[in-house]
């Protein structure tokens, strides 16, 4: 435990919703725990409780411009970006800078420092995919000119230069791949399924499903995918690992089961489906099995009961803001 404390730890995107329950994990691992974040989609809220604490510090930076962390670094995990279809909307060439020239910086920082860095990936590295499930072996099927692809892209970039790195320079990386993945901290107004539907179901509004329901999605609970990036990043591989839930379902039963666990009147409204919306997301977790012995434990009822009970902390005036103009059930 006394060697543990020493070892720092940089996570950007701090203050978002995976990135904030990462800052609690690393805290909880007895490591000196170094936030960033520009604050562009993270939220503050999501992290207040750790500021009081000795070894967490904060720096409301942009990671698209030069990084530097006085003193060593052990580790960085780069979780900096956008990354909901809203978003994606609204600040594409962010989207596209954090992904590129922010991951130059933080490699360049590893590179350095002599940090082992793990870059946070995504199932939409896969697109519209043609098969199913997803293993890590699948080049996808990407349109890199549609409302996606500033997304999908610069993650694809990411993974590539991630890759140069430890290629010519011999840097010690780290890739996962992140499947849908929900929880406390999630943005109520995201644009993504599961916070919109609950939302909706809490205001007693119809949920919005788009398309005829049939697509598919797979989602983790927050803690599952925690522990499968802190088994990475703790493991000796380089190549990218997917980390989801393989527990498929429709979209609409998904819908169905949050008004059931609500106990809301909300109808199903059809609406008609964005453009490059995957049909299926359902990741292989073979490797993850495999090499990290990970699984996720948390079954989708708790997780939702538990999620649900969060946005029912939410002020009511909060919970009844719809700022958001763009949705995808991604």
């Amino acid at each position: 435990m006394n060697r543990q404390v020493k070892k720092r730890v940089l996570i950007t995107g701090a203050a978002g919703f995976l990135g904030s329950h990462l800052c609690d994990r690393f805290i909880a691992e007895g490591m000196q725990v170094i936030g960033m974040d520009n604050l562009i989609t993270g939220d503050l809220r999501n992290i207040e409780h750790l500021f009081k604490l000795p070894n967490f510090e904060f720096y409301q930076h942009d990671v698209s411009e030069f990084v530097h962390i006085p003193g060593e670094l052990d580790y960085i995990l780069h979780f900096a970006s956008p990354a909901s279809p809203i978003d994606y909307v609204r600040i594409p060439i962010q989207t596209l800078k954090v992904g590129s020239l922010g991951t130059h910086n933080l490699l360049g920082l590893a590179k350095s420092k002599q940090a082992r860095i793990l870059v946070a990936s995504t199932s939409e590295v896969y697109g519209d995919p043609l098969v199913s499930p997803q293993p890590e072996s699948y080049w996808g099927n990407v349109n890199p000119v549609g409302p996606r692809g500033v997304y999908d892209e610069a993650k694809r970039f990411q993974e590539a230069i991630t890759m140069a790195y430890h290629n010519f320079h011999g840097l010690d990386t780290r890739i996962v791949r992140i499947f849908n993945t929900y929880g406390p901290r999630m943005r109520l107004n995201d644009g993504r399924a599961l916070p919109t539907f609950i939302a909706q179901a809490l205001r007693g509004e119809a949920l919005s499903v788009f398309g005829d329901g049939t697509q598919t999605r797979s989602f983790c609970y927050v803690s599952d995918q925690v522990e499968g990036i802190y088994r990475l990043l703790m493991a000796d591989y380089n190549l990218p690992v997917n980390i989801g839930n393989p527990d498929e379902m429709p979209v609409i039963d998904i819908a169905k089961e949050i008004i059931e666990l609500t106990a809301s009147t909300s109808k199903i409204i059809f609406q008609g489906l964005p453009v490059d919306d995957p049909k299926q997301r359902r990741p292989d977790i073979r490797l993850a099995q495999e090499l990290l012995q990970w699984a996720p434990l948390v079954k989708r009822k708790d997780g939702l009961e538990k999620t649900i009970a969060y946005y029912r902390t939410i002020p009511n005036e909060k919970l009844q803001q719809k700022d958001f103009t763009y949705y995808n059930q991604q």
